[in-house]
Order: C-alpha cells, then sequence, then structure tokens
C-alpha cells in the first residue's frame, strides 16, 4: 500500500532539514507532503532542497488544522503518517516501528509516544495528543470540511473522538529517543507561556475540560499490544 508523510510546519529551519532528511530516506513512505503555514524563515528554501518532496505553500497563516485538511486532500496515499516538523532524535527506526501495526493489520491507527511527553502521559502510556499517527486515509477523508474549521490545535482531539466512536484498535509506539522541543526554547520563555496557553486553550475549545478526561481513559480502553 502506498504510505504518504504529511508534514505542517511553520518557521522550522532549524529541525526540518533533519525531519525530511529521515522521512525521505525511509523506503515505506512513497509520498511526502510538505505544508509550509506561511514561514518568515528559511523554511521553504530548505523545503525546495529536497526534490523528493511536494511543497505546499500557504499565503498565510492558517493553522495546523486548515493545513493538514490541505496535505490530506492532495495525498495519494491509502494510509497516512502524520509527522510534526521539529522532531528532535528521530530515526527511520521509529518510522518504520509506527507504520508497521497499521499495515500488518495489528492496529487502525498508532500514535507516538514520545521521550519527553508530559509524565503523566508517560506513567499511562499514551499521549493523547501527540501529533505523530498513522491511520488510513478513507478515516479521515469525509471529514475534511470539519477539520479544516478546527481551532489550530484542535486536530488531535477531533481525531481522537473519531477514533472513540468508531472504536478503532490503538498502537502506542514508544519513541522514548525522540523529543519534540518544547515553545519557550523555540521562541523564548514568554512567548513559548502563550504559544503553549493558546494550545491548550484551542483544544479545550474542541472538547472541553470533561472532554479531555473522556478521551483519555476511552483511549486508553482500545490500546492494543
Amino acid at each position: 500500500m502506498k504510505i504518504s508523510c504529511i508534514i505542517p510546519s511553520y518557521n522550522e529551519e532549524k529541525r526540518i532539514k533533519n525531519v525530511l532528511n529521515i522521512v525521505a530516506n525511509c523506503k515505506k513512505i512513497q509520498e511526502i507532503i510538505v505544508i509550509d503555514d506561511g514561514s518568515i524563515d528559511n523554511t521553504v528554501e530548505i523545503i525546495k532542497s529536497f526534490h523528493n518532496i511536494i511543497l505546499i505553500k500557504n499565503p498565510e497563516n492558517y493553522g495546523k488544522s486548515k493545513s493538514v485538511s490541505i496535505g490530506l486532500k492532495r495525498a495519494s496515499g491509502e494510509i497516512i503518517l502524520l509527522l510534526d516538523a521539529d522532531l528532535e532524535g528521530l530515526n527511520k527506526y521509529n518510522l518504520i516501528a509506527l507504520i508497521n501495526p497499521v499495515i500488518t493489520n495489528k492496529a487502525d491507527i498508532s500514535i507516538s509516544l514520545r521521550g519527553n511527553a508530559p509524565l503523566l502521559y508517560r506513567k499511562i502510556g499514551l499521549d493523547f495528543i501527540s501529533g505523530e499517527r498513522v491511520f488510513y486515509k478513507k478515516f479521515l477523508i469525509n471529514h475534511l470540511g470539519e477539520i479544516k474549521k478546527l481551532q489550530g490545535f484542535g486536530l488531535e482531539s477531533y481525531i481522537n473522538s473519531l477514533i472513540i466512536k468508531n472504536n478503532l484498535r490503538i498502537k502506542i509506539v514508544n519513541w522514548s529517543n525522540v523529543i519534540s522541543p518544547w515553545k519557550y526554547k523555540k521562541i523564548g520563555i514568554w512567548h513559548g507561556i502563550l504559544a503553549d496557553l493558546k494550545m491548550s486553550l484551542e483544544i479545550l475549545k474542541t472538547i472541553g475540560i470533561w472532554g479531555v478526561l473522556y478521551q483519555i481513559i476511552k483511549l486508553s480502553l482500545l490500546k492494543v499490544k
């Protein structure tokens, strides 16, 4: 089956090259689509240096959810790998480990658990807002209109609601060697605090505080070994 990797990106000139190097050299992935969400640094130039990558440039900053909906519409693969652009420590074996449970029918969707995920998430073995996921495109293709309208960081929690509704089997893949840098390390302490607060509010606007607890419990019950 053809696997399409979708990577939304915004001002990731310091990290995206390493991520793209890993993805471009993973033979299980046949199509790579990067959606640049109005970057004002050198992110686009770095993406253009890869000849086997499809680049989609948003004319302005749309946010992650709308960017991913654009990537999903463009993707030609039956299976989708969603990947964040800022990962550090990523290797091809991480990608293979995330892809294999779905293509071998051991799970309907796989979700990463990064090494620097919040301690609570690591303790319960589930990061319910992890951005690295593998699933069949048909799972989301009829929901692009809703995804496009989501709050910028409401994507993962919206996908979670569909997982729960459809009772999908979830494989959690431990990525202990991979981290996603905290925002304060990327854009400074105060801007980072504001960005994390914005992300949290957008998640709460999507599902509410009780929705967070509900999703964590229900997703945990859907995990497979």
